[in-house]
């Protein structure tokens, strides 16, 4: 930067006998930032050819004092405007952001304040101020750093304590993004190191830059000298002024070699500690004071006014003050810009198979995991989005759904399955292994969203499901035994509920309604008051009274009797153990119930209403919302019973407050994660077949969630294919027969039929089909190659033999490019009925458009249930049939593709929380 033009003039103009002397002096003020502060009382000294006079002297003075005042200002002016123009851009950008400065002071000095919130004032900024006592303690003030830390809102931290309070574990204890004084040890360093790109510079050093610039001599070559300056000022301002080519000299003002380095000196920056003269004949023509203490406690305006009589000064506080506002401005556009997706730099796990393959458990445990924070860093999530559950699995917080909402979604893939046998036919091995092949392999974003396991098949014959061989998420026992608790959050939940029914009808059987009034709404200090769930009943009931003394007993009544009929109850209790004996039991034996039993039955955790609600939400409003929203049962007049009127909802989110998070783990070779960035591959399963998982995704999930499938990965097997043209059945535990071992080309070819028609449900909602084949090792090349030509010949882009199970990523590179290149093709995708539709309609039109049926069938009570339903206004919900997984029918032992059955509905139920209607098929 160069002088204004009034300062050349002045510099030209204003002879100080042979020589120029310019002085930009310092205070006599003490400073509350902590630094050595001295006071340095150097007069401009004149020399007057002839009979010069005071007056004329003091004229001079003055005159030069405007002029580099002028100075000052014309720096301010520009620093601001500047700020002002980053600050729109970064508004721009993210409009609800209002960047803030936090002043944390001590003490009652507010001049530091002052200065600081004019200066925001004229940038834009926001300041919020925070005063402790002037004798508090270092505990107290890291206390209020730590929460000034954390607080999203806050851009900036600018500390005004005295020096006892300025300790290093206070000054690197702020977040160096928010280090807007540059004084932590990480923003000294960034400097010293030349990285100061990414970090905060001292505006104080700053300023001292800010007006050296402005001078018309280049400063390479000339010499400074550092005088009283200690600690990251110190450290600063050397790093700087050496950077510009100057020599520098670090001293004291007790030092003995003082008047020879002043004497070489062309700029002097000092701190005040007392009364120092510097006679004239030691300042070389042309030289430079600058004081530092003046940027750290601004004096009086009477005292300024006084010195100002005798010298000539440039104030540097306002300059540092407004470059204070620069470093929040930029601060915060560096938190917009972080706000913003983040490019990967995901390095992938080595993976060296084996073979033969080794266990499970045995390759799980040779790979070592990254650790969690690593990952998250490398996949682009902010610290403060990650709570982390160990070392190797971590909750992705909601937040993370606000910060990238203007980000456009990636490509969405969903793998699905023909009818399996009951052993699976490798869906969740398939999804790893594509995830592998599309990060590791391929360098594309990509990560897996799979349900957390249910520990009744983990424990059971089938197993656990994290993949398998060398397509598996890692700690595979991690992962299969409890992971993060959400599965129990859900039992805890569910079963609080079936609680406070069973509670509710024991009380209102047993008491009186002043009573049940009395435990509902008791006097807290003499005082009544209805909850705000309490008042959205009163609402439903039609009674619009806020006094809990105002009501009437006919109200009262209405109010704490929900008159849930025993024999009505739809809610059941939950365990996840197959517990076989729990199926059917009695509740209410004890004698303190009082002979109130009814017959009830235990259901498998993930059965429960709140897995669907937790499947389908979208964030804990919305969840807290259907979780209200469920039906228990009825009352005896046939009216619906919710979780609301049982007053548990608040309990219920609290509950699952943390289960709604995503869980964050990784796989043998990249990660396994719930996200949303762009140019991303989302890779999710769905349960069960094509019919039945897939089905339900799109026709419901996708619904909820607004999201549109751009390709369906369709998991086969050999062995599959077999069991549907007539192989014997199979047993999960039991050796396979030999027809599945040996190469049966008849078997695959009848079997294909399957396939054929999972193909054509998929693309009934115009969504392209890749066919993954997954490989193993009994089947033959003849088997592969026709599962594969018949696949594409029924409609499907690419048919593809996978070996991830034996190679990792690498063995579903095929597979990888095929999704990749059907992924970018525009589809058609549609939902398969309107929710308009009534809901014989909609059950109707699953059954013969995906399974085939030529019509179905209403029990009584299916079509008793079904006319409820439409007088409580649920007709509109989309429909979840209850079916076997093992069979396109109802028959279970039917397989390939059944033909000439008409699909009874044995009776029909609704989950009005997680929306949708769910009929039962025939006896499942």
């Amino acid at each position: 930067m160069r002088l204004t033009a009034a300062l050349r003039h002045a510099c030209r103009t204003h002879r100080c006998g042979a020589g120029k002397v310019k002085v930009f002096t310092p205070r006599r003020s003490s400073t509350a930032r902590g630094e050595m502060s001295v006071c340095v009382p150097v007069r401009e000294t004149h020399f007057t050819s002839g009979g010069g006079n005071g007056s004329s002297v003091q004229s001079l003075s003055l005159q030069k004092h405007k002029t580099l005042r002028a100075v000052q200002e014309n720096a301010v002016r520009e620093i601001i405007q500047r700020s002002r123009e980053e600050l729109a851009s970064v508004v721009k950008v993210h409009p609800a952001i209002k960047p803030t400065l936090a002043i944390l002071q001590a003490g009652e000095d507010d001049r530091l304040l002052e200065v600081n919130k004019k200066m925001a004032g004229k940038v834009g900024l926001n300041v919020t101020h925070i005063c402790l006592p002037r004798n508090c303690s270092e505990e107290e003030v890291l206390e209020e750093v730590l929460r000034l830390n954390e607080d999203p809102n806050v851009h900036g931290l600018f500390l005004c304590l005295p020096p006892s309070l300025r300790s290093r574990r206070i000054l690197n204890t702020i977040k160096p993004e928010k280090d807007v004084d540059g004084v932590s040890d990480l923003n000294v360093g960034r400097l010293v190191s030349g990285a100061l790109s990414e970090g905060l510079l001292s505006p104080v050093a700053g300023a001292v830059l800010e007006l050296l610039g402005r001078q018309d001599a280049p400063l390479a070559g000339k010499m400074a000298v550092l005088v009283g300056l200690e600690g990251p000022l110190k450290v600063v301002l050397q790093c700087l002024l050496q950077s510009e080519g100057m020599e520098v000299q670090i001293s004291q003002w007790s030092s003995g070699s003082l008047q020879k380095q002043i004497k070489q000196a062309d700029v002097i920056v000092g701190m005040e500690t007392g009364s120092v003269e510097l006679p004239p004949s030691w300042l070389k023509p042309g030289l430079t004071l600058i004081n530092c203490g003046s940027a750290l406690m601004p004096e009086s305006s009477a005292r300024k006014e006084r010195r100002m009589e005798t010298e000539s000064w440039a104030e540097i506080g306002s300059i540092s003050a407004a470059l204070r506002m620069q470093n929040v401005v930029r601060s915060s556009a560096r938190w917009v810009e972080n706000q913003q997706y983040q490019p990967w730099t995901l390095r992938p796990l080595k993976l060296q198979p084996l073979s033969p393959v080794p266990s499970d458990i045995e390759i799980s445990r040779a790979q070592t995991p990254k650790p969690i924070a690593q990952l998250a860093e490398e996949i682009g999530l902010l610290p403060e989005e990650l709570e982390a559950y160990g070392r190797t699995k971590a909750k992705v917080r909601l937040s993370l759904l606000t910060r990238l909402q203007h980000q456009p979604n990636g490509k969405y893939v969903l793998v699905a399955g023909i009818t399996p046998t009951p052993l699976g036919e490798g869906k969740s091995t398939v999804t790893i292994g594509l995830v592998q092949a599309l990060s590791a392999h391929l360098k594309l974003n990509s990560f897996a969203c799979l349900r957390q396991p249910s520990q009744g098949p983990t424990f059971g014959v089938k197993g656990g499901a994290a993949g398998g061989g060398y397509a598996q998420v890692i700690p595979m026992e991690e992962f299969n035994l409890h992971l993060t608790g959400d599965i129990h959050a859900i039992t805890a939940a569910n079963n609080l509920v079936a609680a406070a029914v069973d509670a509710r009808i024991l009380h209102e059987a047993t008491q009186s309604d002043k009573a049940l009034y009395n435990r509902l709404v008791p006097s807290v200090n003499g005082v009544r008051r209805f909850s705000p769930i309490q008042l959205g009943r009163l609402q439903r009931l039609g009674i619009n009274k806020s006094d809990p003394s105002a009501l009437t007993p006919e109200e009262v009544g209405s109010f704490v009797r929900l008159d849930l009929d025993p024999a009505k109850v739809t809610w059941q209790r939950v365990v996840d153990t197959n517990d076989r004996f729990l199926r059917k039991i009695t509740v209410g034996q004890a004698n303190t119930e009082k002979g109130h039993s009814r017959q009830t039955q235990f259901d498998i955790a993930v059965a429960s209403e709140i897995m669907a609600i937790l499947a389908l939400t979208d964030g804990l409003s919305d969840m807290k919302s259907r979780l209200g929203r469920m039906v228990v049962g009825s009352s005896r007049s046939g009216r619906p019973v919710t979780a609301d009127d049982l007053g548990v909802t608040g309990a219920l989110a609290v509950l699952m407050k943390d289960a709604i998070k995503p869980t964050l783990m990784q796989t043998l070779e990249v990660r396994l994660s719930l996200s949303f960035s762009p140019h991303t591959r989302n890779m999710t399963e769905a349960g069960f077949g094509a019919d039945i998982g897939m089905e339900k995704f799109f026709n419901i999930k996708c619904r909820a969630s607004g999201l549109k499938p751009d390709v369906v990965v369709l998991v086969a097997t050999v062995r599959a294919l077999k069991m549907h043209g007539g192989g014997p059945n199979v047993t999960a535990g039991a050796p396979l027969p030999k027809e599945y071992i040996d190469e049966n080309l008849e078997l695959v070819l009848e079997g294909c039929s399957n396939l054929k028609k999972q193909i054509e449900i998929a693309r009934q909602f115009g969504v392209p089909v890749v066919v993954a084949l997954n490989v193993f090792k009994t089947d033959t090349e003849a088997e592969i190659d026709l599962v594969c030509r018949i696949a594409e010949a029924s409609g499907a882009s690419a048919a593809v033999p996978c070996h991830h199970w034996a190679r990792g990523g690498r063995g579903s590179v095929e597979l990888a490019h095929a999704v990749k290149e059907v992924a970018a093709q525009e589809n058609n995708f549609r939902f398969l009925y309107s929710l308009q539709a009534p809901i014989v309609e909609k059950i109707r039109t699953i059954a013969t458009k995906v399974y085939g049926a030529d019509d179905i069938e209403l029990s009584p009570e299916a079509r008793a249930k079904i006319e409820y339903y439409n007088q409580q206004g649920f007709d509109t919900l989309p429909v979840c049939m209850a079916k076997t997984h093992l069979s396109l029918s109802h028959m279970p032992d039917k397989k390939g593709v059944p033909t000439g059955f008409v699909l009874p509905i044995r009776d029909v139920r609704a989950s009005i929380g997680a929306g949708f209607i769910y009929p039962l098929v025939g006896t499942v």
